[in-house]
């Protein structure tokens, strides 16, 4: 029987433990202007909001039954790889997590600004703008922190 040391063993749990962070199929090129595209289209829902009740209650429904069919999409194609915010992820992609959730609230202020400064269908642009750009370059850093993942526990 072949003895295995300790620290071999602790590097296949890590190894183990960091597949589902860093072993995923890449994201078509069409997920983050689609998430950009449903986000201007939820601010753009409040165009309706004192207009026609009926509408924006409709849209609203109608928003939130392709984000439900979009998670549970993501889940399949994904399997079961935990949600930021969900599991121990390794250190590199933990940063990645960190930083994009502090980033929602900057991209949030920025969308309720120019709603207020300029109206909803300026604020749905910039939610597209703003949504597309920043989740590209979070698959590009998320895309970084696997592989130095995967090269640190080699």
């Amino acid at each position: 029987m072949e003895s295995i040391g300790l620290a071999e063993e602790l590097a296949a749990a890590e190894r183990g433990a960091a597949a589902p962070y860093i072993d995923y199929p890449p994201s078509p090129w069409w997920y983050a202007p689609s998430i950009g595209a449903w986000a201007a289209a939820m601010i753009g829902t409040f165009t309706w909001w004192r207009e026609n009740v009926g509408l924006f209650v409709v849209s609203l429904a109608a928003l939130i039954a392709v984000e439900i069919l979009f998670v549970v999409w993501m889940q399949r194609r994904h399997g079961a790889l935990p949600m930021p915010g969900k599991g121990t992820p390794p250190v590199e992609i933990a940063r990645m997590w960190r930083e994009y959730v502090a980033s929602l609230p900057v991209v949030a202020l920025i969308v309720g600004l120019v709603w207020w400064l300029v109206g909803v269908p300026a604020a749905a642009g910039t939610a597209f703008v703003l949504v597309t750009a920043g989740l590209a370059f979070y698959e590009r850093r998320y895309a970084v922190a696997a592989a130095a993942t995967r090269a640190r526990l080699r």
